[in-house]
């Protein structure tokens, strides 16, 4: 199956690249392309790709209002927007995620990275860069500055206590695979377990469920990575 893609970014020449890279694989092609976030919200309606390639920074409406309207938008669901920085210590990067992206980019990525990373979000089954969303939410949302959240919240109580581990292992930046080695289960198991917390905590793919963590102090900055 080919994975449909919308770029939306302000600059011509990056769009141009992006679209070579992308049209160079056999199992992605892109759909259309847009220059600011009022398009892409546009695009995105008229030609449900899977993927938006979603630039932080435009005029007029930005990549993080379009990335709100697309991701909160019911018929929207299977859309998934993956937003592109400049610079991936980015605070804008933080609210994207929470607002529904799946996950952040650098526009210095190797190109069989973003590649990759495509295919992963249109999968919706893996965090794009999971140890470097990690670090960036533990910074902007976990910081000390901020007191840190609640020991318990009550938000996690609808979890049993296997999901409420693979909630921790998923916000620590382990895939499935790295999970099922650890726990001694298969992949699937693991994927199921994590597919059913996501349901019940109500949040559309990984990248939420890690920032969830965070927010409810499952997870905190600077805690250990379980082994």
């Amino acid at each position: 199956m080919t994975v449909r893609v919308l770029l939306a970014d302000d600059q011509v020449l990056i769009r141009s690249g992006f679209a070579a890279l992308i049209g160079s694989a056999e199992d992605l092609e892109v759909v259309g392309e847009a220059g600011d976030g009022a398009e892409a919200v546009r695009q995105a309606v008229a030609l449900r790709p899977d993927v938006v390639l979603m630039d932080i920074r435009m005029p007029g409406t930005d990549g993080l209002a379009a990335s709100r309207q697309i991701t909160g938008s019911p018929e929207l669901a299977d859309v998934h927007v993956i937003v592109l920085t400049t610079f991936e210590a980015d605070e804008y990067v933080l609210e994207a995620l929470r607002s529904g992206a799946s996950g952040f980019l650098g526009k210095s990525v190797e190109p069989e990275e973003l590649l990759d990373a495509i295919r992963v979000v249109a999968r919706g089954d893996a965090l794009l860069s999971p140890r470097a969303t990690r670090s960036l939410i533990a910074r902007f949302l976990a910081g000390p500055a901020q007191g840190g959240p609640e020991q318990h919240d009550p938000a996690l109580d609808v979890l049993t206590e296997r999901e409420r581990e693979m909630v921790g292992l998923v916000a620590h930046g382990l895939s499935n695979e790295d999970i099922a080695g650890r726990l001694y289960l298969s992949p699937l198991t693991v994927k199921t377990h994590v597919n059913r917390a996501m349901s019940k905590l109500g949040v559309r793919d990984r990248a939420q469920l890690v920032v969830l963590a965070y927010q409810t102090g499952l997870v905190r900055a600077g805690d250990p990575e379980p082994r």
